[in-house]
C-alpha cells in the first residue's frame, strides 16, 4: 500500500474514532482560542506528572495507574467518570489506566477489524513517520496499539510547534517528560525542535529542552521575542551537539557562549567551544559589538550568519569575525547602517572561504570596499548591495576582474552603475544568471546589449524602473532563452 493510501486508511479511521461530537476519543476540552489547536492536542494526550500524581509529590505515583491525558477518567471497572479541569481555562487533563498487557482478540471477531488494523506494527511505524507532532497526539488517543505505536522513540527525532496562541511551555514540558520515559531524565532521539512563531514561549520552555535533550542539533524559535540569553546559555551549554539556531527576531538575545558573564574578555570554558555552524540574528536588535565578539570567540565553527537589522553592529565588530570565524561562507549584513568600508575590508579578510554577502541598504560602503571583497574572495557566487549608492561602475569592474565565479548580483538603487559598468561586468563575469538593476537610472539599452551578448546563462534579470526600450528586452529574450525578465516596459510583453 502506497503512503497516500496509508494516510487516508489513518485519517478515516481518526475520523471514525474521534467523532466530534464526543465519547472517548473527542477532542480535549480547549482554552476558548482556536489557534491554540495544536497546543492542546500536545498537551492533551502526552503524558503528565501533574496527572499522574493525583497532587501527590513527584516520586510518589500509583504503580497501577498509567498516565494519559484525556476528556475522560475511565475508572478500574470500565465506567468513564469525569473531572473538571484542575486549572481553570486551561486545557483539561485528566488519566486514565493502561492495561498491563494487551489481549488479543478471538480469530473469529479479528474479520469484523478495520482494514488499518491489518496492518503490521512495521508498516504502521512507516505511515505515523510521515505525520506532524499535532498528528501524532492526535493518533495516540485512537486506542491502545495506536498509543505504543505513536510513542516510539523512532518516531520523535523533530517536534515542530506553530501557533501563536499555543502554551508552547507546557507542550514542551509534556513532550520532553513523555519521551523520556523510556531513558529516565533524557531524551537521546530528539533531534530538532523547531516553535517559531509561538509567541508564548520563555526560557522555562527552552530550559525543560536543555535539560532532557542532550542531542539537540536544530533548534529554530524565531520570533519567539520571550526568549533571553540565559535560556540561549542553557542550550548551548547542555546540547554539545547543537549545530543549527535560528533566534531571529529574539530582540532579548544579545549573545550566544558558554559563559554566563559575557562582558568578560576570556576564551571559551576549558578550550571548548560551541558547535553551532548556522546561526540566525536577523532583527536581534539589542546585539553589539560585544556580544558578536563573544560570539565570535565561542562559535569558531560558523559558516554561515545572518546580521539582518542588527543596526548597532560597527565595524569593529566585523574585525572579531574575520580573526576568529575563518570558515564562514555566507554572512548577512543588510541594513546595518554603521557598517562601511572599515568593515568590509575585515570581511575581505574571509578569503577564499566568501561565497554569499549582502550588504544591502549599507549607505556606507563604496567602490574601496567593494574592491577589498573582489580582491581577496575571489570564489564569491553571490553579492547583494541594494541601496549602496556609493558603489559605481569602478565598483563593478573589480567584482567583473576578480570574481570570474559570480552567479548573482543585486544593484539595484544604486544610481551612478551605467552601461559601462554593465559591459565590465558581462565580459568578466559570463556565467552570471540573476541580476537586478531596478531603479538603475543610468543604465539604458547599450549596456543590456553587451551583457545578454556575453552572458548567455541568465535567468533572471530586474529592470523595472528602469528606462529601457523594449527592443533592448527582446533582445535580452532571443539571446537568453530561459532568463525571465521584470520590467515596467507596457511595450514590451
Amino acid at each position: 500500500m502506497h503512503c497516500s493510501a496509508r494516510l487516508a486508511a489513518v485519517s478515516l479511521t481518526l475520523r471514525r474514532s474521534c467523532p466530534s461530537g464526543g465519547g472517548e476519543g473527542q477532542d480535549l476540552v480547549r482554552t476558548g482560542r482556536r489557534g491554540a489547536e495544536c497546543g492542546s492536542d500536545v498537551a492533551g494526550c502526552a503524558l503528565r506528572r501533574m496527572g499522574a500524581n493525583h497532587g501527590k509529590p513527584d516520586g510518589s505515583e500509583d504503580p497501577n495507574r498509567s498516565t494519559l491525558l484525556s476528556p475522560q477518567t475511565i475508572s478500574q471497572n470500565g465506567n468513564k467518570t469525569t473531572s473538571p479541569s484542575p486549572v481553570p481555562g486551561e486545557t483539561v487533563a485528566m488519566v486514565h489506566p493502561l492495561p498491563r498487557t494487551q489481549s488479543r482478540l478471538p480469530k473469529r471477531h479479528q474479520q469484523h477489524l478495520a482494514p488499518i488494523d491489518a496492518l503490521a506494527d512495521s508498516i504502521l511505524l512507516q505511515v505515523f513517520s510521515h505525520l506532524t507532532t499535532n498528528q501524532l497526539c492526535r493518533c495516540a488517543r485512537v486506542c491502545l496499539r495506536w498509543y505504543h505505536l505513536a510513542w516510539d522513540p523512532r518516531l520523535w527525532s523533530a517536534i515542530r510547534l506553530t501557533g501563536e496562541a499555543l502554551h508552547a511551555d507546557r507542550a514542551l514540558r509534556v513532550l520532553t517528560h513523555r519521551l523520556c520515559q523510556e531513558t529516565p531524565s533524557v531524551c537521546l532521539t530528539l533531534e530538532t525542535v523547531a516553535a517559531s512563531g509561538c509567541r508564548r514561549l520563555t526560557d522555562r520552555g527552552l530550559r525543560a529542552v536543555a535539560l532532557c535533550c542532550p542531542e539537540l542539533r536544530r533548534l529554530d524559535v524565531a520570533g519567539c521575542y520571550n526568549i533571553s540569553d540565559e535560556a540561549v546559555f542553557q542550550v548551548v551549554s547542555r546540547c554539545p551537539s547543537l549545530e543549527y539556531l535560528n533566534v531571529s527576531g529574539c530582540s532579548k538575545v544579545t549573545c550566544i557562549s558558554l559563559a554566563q558573564d559575557t562582558s568578560a574578555p576570556v576564551p571559551p570554558l576549558h578550550g571548548q567551544a560551541v558547535s553551532i555552524r548556522y546561526l540566525d540574528l536577523t532583527d536581534c536588535s539589542s546585539l553589539q559589538d560585544e556580544g558578536l565578539r563573544a560570539i565570535a570567540a565561542h562559535c569558531p565553527h560558523l559558516t554561515h550568519l545572518y546580521l539582518r537589522r542588527c543596526q548597532r553592529l560597527t565595524d569593529e565588530a566585523l574585525r572579531h569575525l574575520a580573526l576568529h570565524c575563518p570558515a564562514v561562507r555566507n554572512l548577512s549584513l543588510s541594513d546595518c547602517h554603521l557598517v562601511g568600508d572599515f568593515g568590509l575590508r575585515e570581511v575581505a579578510r574571509l578569503e577564499g572561504q566568501l561565497r554569499y554577502l549582502s550588504v544591502a541598504h549599507c549607505c556606507r560602503i563604496t567602490d574601496v570596499g567593494v574592491r577589498f571583497v573582489a580582491r581577496y574572495c575571489p570564489r564569491l557566487h553571490y553579492l547583494n548591495a541594494r541601496g549602496c549608492e556609493g558603489l559605481t561602475d569602478h565598483g563593478l569592474g573589480h567584482l567583473a576582474l576578480s570574481c570570474p565565479r559570480l552567479r548573482s548580483l543585486d544593484v539595484g538603487k544604486c544610481p551612478l552603475v551605467s552601461d559601462s559598468g554593465l559591459e565590465a561586468l558581462g565580459r568578466g563575469c559570463p556565467r552570471l544568471r540573476r541580476l537586478s538593476l531596478r531603479a538603475c537610472e543610468s543604465v539604458s539599452g547599450r549596456g543590456l546589449r553587451a551583457l545578454a551578448a556575453c552572458c548567455p546563462e541568465l535567468q533572471l534579470l530586474n529592470v523595472q524602473e528602469c528606462d529601457v526600450p523594449a527592443e533592448t528586452l527582446q533582445l535580452v529574450r532571443r539571446h537568453c532563452r530561459r532568463c525571465v525578465i521584470e520590467h515596467t516596459v507596457p511595450a514590451f510583453y
